[in-house]
């Protein structure tokens, strides 16, 4: 783990994956809420790194959390939601080609992972979503569309994600659903947030 002070109150640690993001995170919150990070305003991950806001002492913490034994986390750990998902997208039968399998059993592959948030970004309530097995990594599109539909679920990397709303992206279209993503009306206003594990069923079954 790599720690780096930013400014007088801000800490970034740096970790070499996904789940180690995942772990890091988990392990920052646990230890907030027992009160042993002091005052700390937000905490912010990203696909390699978490953002430590409103540190009192960056330096200072940093060389604590450097010498922490962070464990990994459980599969089971964090709350799920279920969503449900037509597999209508354009691009269902390129993804079936790339994985080498017929393209009704996209929707297998997909049901079959629980995913994680990774962490939320691009627009409000887009999160990525990490858990699909490497070897179901997709590359974006060569060309990107210049509109998306809002409830599209799309894989590229080693992610998924659903668009909240219509915008232009370059990721590969599998299904479409009627969940919302962003709802400022609701507490919590997104319905992805970082932890919080997320599996994909198939609409009408």
């Amino acid at each position: 783990m790599r720690t780096l002070a930013v400014g007088g109150e801000a800490l970034l640690l740096e970790v070499d994956s996904a789940a180690e993001v995942a772990a890091l995170h988990a392990e920052l919150l646990r230890r907030r809420d027992a009160g042993e990070l002091g005052p700390v305003r937000d905490l912010v991950p990203a696909a390699r790194t978490v953002l430590l806001d409103g540190v009192r002492d960056p330096a200072g913490l940093g060389a604590r959390i450097a010498r922490w034994e962070v464990p990994p986390l459980a599969e089971s750990q964090g709350p799920l939601i279920t969503v449900p998902v037509r597999y209508d997208g354009p691009d269902l039968a390129d993804v079936a080609g790339l994985w080498g399998v017929a393209p009704g059993a996209v929707a297998g592959i997909v049901g079959d992972t629980v995913f994680r948030v990774a962490f939320c970004g691009f627009a409000p309530g887009f999160g990525y979503l990490t858990g699909l097995p490497e070897r179901f990594h997709l590359p974006r599109r060569a060309t990107p569309r210049t509109a998306v539909p809002a409830g599209s679920l799309a894989l590229a990397g080693e992610y998924a994600g659903v668009y909240p709303r219509s915008s232009p992206g370059g990721w590969q279209l599998i299904g479409s659903t009627d969940a919302v993503l962003w709802d400022p009306a609701r507490d919590p206003a997104a319905l992805f947030a970082p932890g919080v594990r997320v599996r994909f069923t198939e609409a009408g079954r």
